[in-house]
This record gives C-alpha cells, sequence and structure tokens, in this order.
C-alpha cells in the first residue's frame, strides 16, 4: 500500500483492475474542502491515459512490476520465444502481445522489455529503434520532391517505411520504434 501523498511519477499502482504508471502528480489544496492529488496516469496494458483525482492521504495498492530483458529467439508455431539476457528464462507470447510493431521484429533482436505484473506479461516496448534491411524499394526520382521528399520501402521484416530517396534495396537502415519513421541508415 502506499498513500496517494506519495505519488511519483514511474510509480504502478492498481486501480479500477488494472495496472497504471503514474505519469505526473500534483498536490492541490483548493480554497474550501480537503487536499487532494491530482494525479494522470497511463494504463500499462492498453496506453489509455486517465487523469483521477485522490483525497490526500488514500491507500492505494502499489503494483510490484518486475522488468526483463529479452532477446526474440525464434517463432515457434503462433508463438514468439523470447530468452531474457542471462539465459536462464524464456518467455512465449503471442502476436498480439507485440502491438502495431510486430512487423519491425526480426530473429536476434535484443532490448526487448517485458513488464511482468502477478506472473502476466502485461506490456512489451521494444528498443527505441531497431536495424533492418531494405528488401525493396521504387527507384528514387531526381526532382521529385511532390510526396515531400520520401518513398515507401518494404523492410525484411515485410514492414513498409518512409525513407529518403537515396535509400537502395540491401541496405541496412534504423527505425523509430514509437514512430515508425525512417532515423538514419548504417554508414
Amino acid at each position: 500500500m502506499i498513500s496517494s501523498n506519495g505519488l511519483r511519477p514511474g510509480l504502478a499502482i492498481e486501480y479500477n483492475n488494472a495496472v497504471w504508471q503514474i505519469v505526473e502528480s500534483m498536490h492541490v489544496k483548493p480554497g474550501k474542502g480537503a487536499a487532494l492529488v491530482q494525479a494522470k496516469l497511463r494504463n500499462l496494458m492498453s496506453d489509455e491515459s486517465l487523469r483521477v483525482n485522490f483525497r490526500a492521504g488514500e491507500k492505494l495498492v502499489l503494483a510490484h512490476i518486475e522488468k526483463l530483458d529479452l532477446t526474440f529467439t525464434h517463432k515457434e508455431h503462433e508463438n514468439y520465444v523470447l530468452i531474457d539476457s542471462s539465459g536462464t528464462r524464456s518467455i512465449e507470447l503471442q502476436a498480439v502481445s507485440f502491438g502495431k510493431n510486430l512487423d519491425l521484429v526480426k530473429e536476434g533482436l535484443n532490448g526487448i522489455i517485458a513488464s511482468i505484473h502477478k506472473e502476466k506479461v502485461i506490456r512489451i516496448d521494444l528498443p527505441n529503434t531497431v536495424e533492418l534491411q531494405v528488401s525493396q524499394t521504387p527507384p528514387g526520382e531526381r526532382g521529385d520532391t511532390s510526396s515531400g521528399g520520401s518513398k515507401k520501402a518494404i523492410m525484411e521484416t515485410g514492414a513498409t517505411i518512409a525513407v529518403p530517396f537515396h535509400i537502395k534495396p540491401g541496405e541496412f537502415i534504423y527505425i523509430d520504434t514509437r514512430t515508425r519513421e525512417y532515423a538514419g541508415r548504417q554508414p
């Protein structure tokens, strides 16, 4: 248990049958009435945001989140098999666990962070950038800037990413997993 007075960004609590991370919190003393704590929460499973007012001193359940650093090793039937950095723990996840970024995951990708609450994986976070090879892209035409200076490229995993005109098939590029945008190329 934790008092609402002790809420700090980064802490996780159990609230309304879900696990929420504190994004921001502020103590407020209105002119009339009791003090309260205004908090912005983010659901760790759905990324939904919520603003909540707690009474000052209200008791809340602190959620114990275990974080595992994982590497994707292979796909087995419909499941994705990941192993922790020490090589002692293996986890099988369904495709839905990766959300919209499933097509950015390739064998050998490390730096995947799993958030585990009560022996259940509640969130998967990919590294901020991943390196993928361009498998096909149309040729860039000199002076063609009508589409904002980019063209669509299909990556080795099947992901479609907008890349600058100078990128050619076979090149390795970095993709920001948070925005799914081109983030540079290998020198």
